[in-house]
């Protein structure tokens, strides 16, 4: 993976206030994080965490209280950037009386695209996400998961660098949702970069490289998935097959009863499990944050610190 960060956040608060000027909500506090090319990053939290806060900031729709954006080689507040960025928002703001062809038609055009890119690119993409059957159909027809997938096709019309995603597995079933994931995957293969938020743990430890979880404003964690999904006080050994006499003595007779080391390494706990750990952890000690350079499981950062301290044997069968 490219070092180069795509998106820098330095330090960065947004304070939202009332008509007189009041201070009402902290809803970003000190964050500082990178997102690197070629990555899938998640971004998770609690509703009112400010993980929406920190996409508009990102595009531009907001201004920063305090602290600096840079995204795409540029400060956040230059529209040119978003030129090179697609965006689906949780909730897609579509014209309800256009059907498919017309609605990427038309957001080719805002982008000055000649008609036969236009043509190729919603060909393309409309196959892509696996709309063929209902191009023709207006869009108030559609279901939510169908209006995700436009949704998404039309966040890729203008082949972006980087893709803001803001729940896209949301209305979607299991069917759909599995697309969804490897039409994400995909984007990373072709080199964008993909920053997403999503309530839906399971999908995001499928797809995300790396991850940060905020909560009330402040980043609490952030990592690789698979490190801090590790449990570091347990070791998990894999084997071929050993009787039942044999799994008695496992660990002081293995290599008597010459069984094949396969496999030694920590077992991973869920990211519905570091998520939850995250916000009690949180709740618990509000003045920690999160610390570049910090080992997960230390000083209580990883949920998937445990106090149990049991090896674990599983043996496969020959």
């Amino acid at each position: 993976m490219d070092n180069e960060s795509v998106i820098q956040i330095r330090n960065l608060s947004k304070v939202y206030r009332d008509f007189w000027g009041r201070k009402k909500v902290q809803a970003l506090n000190s964050l500082s994080l990178d997102v690197k090319k070629g990555e899938i990053f998640g971004l998770l939290g609690p509703n009112g965490s400010g993980k929406t806060t920190t996409m508009k900031l990102l595009l531009g729709l907001l201004f920063p209280t305090e602290g600096e954006i840079t995204i795409l080689g540029r400060p956040a507040h230059d529209v040119e950037k978003n030129e090179r960025i697609g965006y689906l928002p949780e909730e897609s703001y579509l014209y309800r009386f256009l059907n498919a062809d017309e609605t990427l038609d038309f957001y080719g055009r805002l982008f000055k695209m000649s008609p036969q890119v236009r043509k190729e690119r919603k060909d393309a993409l409309i196959e892509q996400v696996g709309l063929q059957h209902a191009r023709r159909r207006q869009l108030k027809e559609y279901s939510k998961g169908m209006t995700r997938r436009i949704g998404l096709a039309q966040a890729l019309i203008n082949d972006p660098d980087l893709v803001m995603l803001d729940e896209p597995t949301s209305g979607l079933d299991p069917l759909g949702t599995r697309d969804m994931k490897d039409m994400i995957l995909k984007l990373r293969d072709e080199g964008k970069t993909v920053v997403m938020c999503s309530h839906l743990l399971a999908d995001v430890q499928d797809v995300c490289d790396r991850i940060a979880i905020l909560y009330g404003g402040e980043l609490k964690v952030m990592g690789s998935v698979s490190e801090l999904l590790q449990a570091q006080d347990e070791t998990q050994m894999l084997t071929t097959h050993l009787s039942d006499e044999a799994l008695a003595e496992v660990e002081a007779v293995l290599a008597k009863h010459q069984a094949k080391m396969m496999k030694v390494d920590h077992p991973k706990t869920t990211l519905e499990d570091l998520f939850l750990r995250t916000i009690q952890e949180s709740q618990a000690r509000p003045g920690r944050r999160f610390v570049p350079g910090e080992r997960p499981g230390e000083d209580g950062n990883s949920a998937a610190a445990n106090s149990t301290d049991t090896a674990k044997v599983e043996g496969a069968a020959s």
